[in-house]
């Protein structure tokens, strides 16, 4: 009697979950992106959202939730109903760098099921075309004569932009100040009119501003060249070998959302990355389309969380 119990409870979640995947959406479907509005998560978030509303046949709502170092926006999500309706489109020092700089944090990676990884982005570094200078070789020795030294900015105390800016400093022996701004919209105003000089982020934040002349990318910080700026060189080539940074863009749902319809979202989500609409968007804004379905993405953040805690730990940045 025991067995058959077990048995029947098996099959009646079983087919719960079905239902739950066949009955979804029943509403509009909510993109949470914990930045402002025009950077790279926002960009992603409205490109997948685009085709993901094609898919399921009701309106996507993109949210954007910024403050907090990305805190708010993915909070938001970890206490949301875990019905498929509402899910985070997250950015990698987000999700795996807040955990070791900001302990008392009221979320954990755990409280998240990976969905889908939907894009790669190496960074480029970007400056001011206030600043006189042609190449990545002029710009450190510009800096390095500036009484007062480089003024980087970041999209926040702790994220991947102020680890690059960090970074760029000790390997181009430069004194750099850091300058903490609440997502990359407002990185780039001040950018342009040259209220600080350089900003280290995903090429789809900046690269606008590039090809309009009014921002200058003097480095692809990646192994290989983009095809969306060909003559922006690596940083190896401009002279700064071994300068690498890459972000990673994923679609997470609340923990506890059905298993089939996380099974649903992850095919629909492979289907648009995969798509050449996406990927030439994708590449257009300098970053490679890239698909991990859900095991493989949780084993991956399980992966990069432990090395965000190493790098935060040893550089000893604290996030104010």
């Amino acid at each position: 009697m025991i067995r058959r119990n077990a048995f029947l409870a098996i099959a009646m979640c079983t087919a719960l979950g079905a239902s739950h995947a066949e009955n979804w959406p029943t509403k509009a479907v909510t993109l949470v992106v914990p930045s402002a509005p025009a950077g790279s998560t926002d960009i992603v978030a409205r490109l997948i959202g685009e085709q993901l509303q094609t898919a399921i046949g009701h309106p996507v709502v993109i949210d954007n939730r910024p403050g907090a170092s990305g805190n708010i926006g993915t909070e938001l999500v970890a206490r949301a109903p875990a019905d498929g309706h509402t899910l985070l489109v997250q950015y990698s020092g987000y999700h795996v760098g807040n955990p070791a700089l900001f302990p008392q944090i009221r979320w954990k990676t755990s409280d998240f099921a990976p969905i889908a990884l939907v894009m790669r982005a190496p960074h480029v570094v970007a400056v001011s075309a206030t600043i006189p200078v042609k190449n990545l070789q002029e710009f450190i020795a510009y800096e390095r004569k500036n009484p007062k030294g480089l003024f980087y900015a970041s999209s926040g105390n702790g994220s991947i932009q102020h680890i690059a800016g960090e970074m760029f400093g000790k390997q181009a022996k430069v004194p750099v100040s850091h300058v903490a701004y609440k997502g990359a919209g407002p990185v780039i105003t001040d950018l342009i009119s040259g209220q600080v000089d350089m900003f280290v982020t995903t090429p789809p934040s900046v690269i606008g501003q590039v090809q309009a002349g009014k921002l200058k990318a003097l480095a692809y910080a990646g192994t290989r060249r983009h095809p969306s700026m060909p003559n922006v060189p690596t940083s190896a080539e401009a002279g700064l070998p071994g300068y690498e940074v890459e972000s990673w863009f994923a679609v997470f749902a609340p923990a506890k959302t059905p298993p089939a319809v996380q099974v649903r979202l992850a095919s629909m989500i492979k289907t648009i990355v995969e798509s050449e609409t996406y990927q030439k968007k994708i590449e257009g804004q300098g970053g490679f389309a890239a698909y991990m379905g859900p095991e493989e993405l949780g084993a991956f953040v399980a992966q990069e969380t432990l090395s965000w805690a190493k790098v935060v730990r040893e550089s000893n940045i604290k996030a104010e």
